[in-house]
């Protein structure tokens, strides 16, 4: 039986007034979760009831408040999970989704956690609290201000929130986070993944961390986060049956199992319920497997590319993670034409996959040469030059939210349309998405054109300088290079772990 949740608070760093929320708000802005250690005598494994065949986001009504809004200037609301830059002063409105659980912060302590063992952990949180005030006081500084040295990037201008607090927070993080993954497990389930087509981010993350060439730490005792190295993909293509109408049961005994036994073997499960513990996946299903395990679904943070509000996402405590596909294991197609030479006003190729899509091809396809919308490209005719050559590309969600198309978008310098109700775009709280993308919903789809005409030159073409600039945030490289893509995730769950306070009692 959880214990209800206590009032969550956050506010601006500009401010003293603050809000009640359901969110725990990430990073400098918030109150702290508050973890008491305790240990489990048995596991709270339970079933979310939201098992099955997976849904697009418009299969349930869209209940959930948008975390980011469109104007003239491409400045964004703040978000519960978001660097607040100066641009975004007084009291914060209390944010949340309809649907959302409260956190349960009274966990209770039975003194089982006191011996030698957990004395880092203090060491741990005092680096945090050094970390948070650290940030704290970059905020303060204006955003077109920057204020501290780097030899290989200075972030700095309106992609960003508050492009100092991010800097000074990239910084604290490559000094100190460390990332301990369980050993138990075999591949392929285990410590393995795919690097190619369309779950390629995943597999990367995966062996990357097998690598251990970043923030991998080999003593749990002085890891800050704890990672879960499953892989649904690998669990879809050698547990699920194909045939067995959509029957995810033994993919989520599988993550049931493995939970069971790292919480045996290991203290840290149990030590915090799951907050400070990590999965990852880029499949349709990632969601939907980790519900089978309750703390996983409502505690911990889950690094998903299916950012689905709607289905459960949270902000507060999940990351969104990019979606690209790579064909070949490679980035193809990065830089395009300079926009005197992108002669198409708004461009989309795909295949009927979900509902918006349907809308969108019947709505525009084959209706105004301005639109080039197609459900199948013409022989002879390139998808890439195509991307290359417009000034707006369109994202729609599929089945689900979260679609390659976007990357692809930056990758082509296209400023990128995002026509979703429900998606948290990747590192949303770090980016200002408004500032160099352009999101319509879904009931706007037949109002494209308009929307996309009102954007003057001189604002469009900010918006296309914006996305040349925010292009190393996505790039899959390999090794890692700062900033990238891998770095950027990392520094998603290291924000996440900034809001924890675990306590040893």
């Amino acid at each position: 039986m959880r214990d209800s949740c206590s009032k969550l608070f956050f506010f601006s760093s500009s401010s003293s007034t603050c809000c009640p929320s359901h969110f725990v708000a990430l990073f400098f802005v918030t109150s702290l979760l508050v973890v008491s250690c305790r240990s489990l005598l048995a596991l709270n494994f339970s079933s979310s009831p939201s098992r099955g065949e997976p849904t697009s986001s418009l299969d349930t009504e869209n209940k959930s408040a948008s975390i980011l809004h469109d104007d003239d200037e491409g400045e964004a609301t703040p978000s519960p999970t978001a660097f607040d830059s100066d641009h975004h002063h007084g009291p914060h409105q209390e944010i949340f989704n309809e649907g959302d659980e409260k956190l349960d912060t009274k966990f209770k302590h039975n003194g089982y956690l006191r011996d030698h063992k957990y004395t880092k952990l203090g060491s741990i949180e005092a680096r945090l609290a050094k970390a948070r005030y650290s940030i704290r006081e970059a905020s303060k500084i204006p955003n077109f201000t920057p204020t501290l040295q780097d030899p290989d990037y200075v972030p700095q201008g309106s992609i960003y929130r508050n492009a100092n607090a991010f800097h000074r927070s990239y910084l604290e993080m490559e000094k100190v986070f460390k990332i301990f993954v369980y050993e138990e497990g075999e591949p392929p389930l285990f410590h393995n993944g795919l690097s190619k087509d369309i779950y390629a981010t995943e597999g990367r993350f995966i062996h990357e961390m097998e690598k251990g060439r970043y923030y991998r730490t080999y003593d749990p005792d002085e890891a800050f986060v704890y990672y879960l190295p499953f892989s649904v993909v690998m669990l879809v293509e050698y547990v699920y049956d194909r045939g067995s109408n959509y029957n995810l049961d033994p993919l989520g005994l599988v993550v049931k199992d493995y939970i069971q036994i790292i919480a045996h073997k290991h203290p840290f499960w149990n030590r915090s319920l799951g907050h400070d513990h990590v999965m990852l996946s880029c499949h349709d299903w990632g969601p939907l497997v980790s519900s089978y395990v309750d703390h996983l679904y409502n505690n911990a943070i889950r690094v998903l590319c299916n950012a689905n509000t709607s289905e459960g996402f949270k902000p507060a405590k999940d990351v969104s993670f990019p979606e690209i596909k790579l064909i070949k294991g490679e980035v193809k197609g990065l830089g395009g034409y300079p926009p005197s030479q992108r002669t198409i006003l708004a461009f989309f190729a795909g295949h009927l996959h979900g509902y918006i899509r349907y809308l969108l091809l019947s709505t525009w396809k084959n209706k105004d040469q301005d639109m080039q919308i197609y459900e199948e490209l013409p022989e002879g005719i390139s998808y890439y030059t195509k991307l290359r050559s417009s000034k707006f590309c369109l994202c729609p969600s599929g089945y689900e939210v979260a679609s390659p198309r976007v990357v692809e978008a930056i990758f082509a310098e296209c400023v990128p349309v995002l026509i979703s109700d429900s998606y948290v775009p990747p590192f949303s709280d770090v980016l200002n998405w408004n500032s160099f993308s352009v999101q319509v919903n879904v009931k706007d789809i037949p109002n494209i054109k308009r929307i996309l005409m009102e954007i003057s030159e001189k604002q469009y073409l900010r918006m296309h300088k914006r996305v040349k600039q925010v292009q190393r945030h996505f790039v899959p490289n390999e090794p890692p290079k700062r900033y990238d893509m891998f770095h950027m995730t990392v520094h998603s769950i290291w924000l996440r772990r900034l809001n924890i306070n675990i306590q040893d009692q």
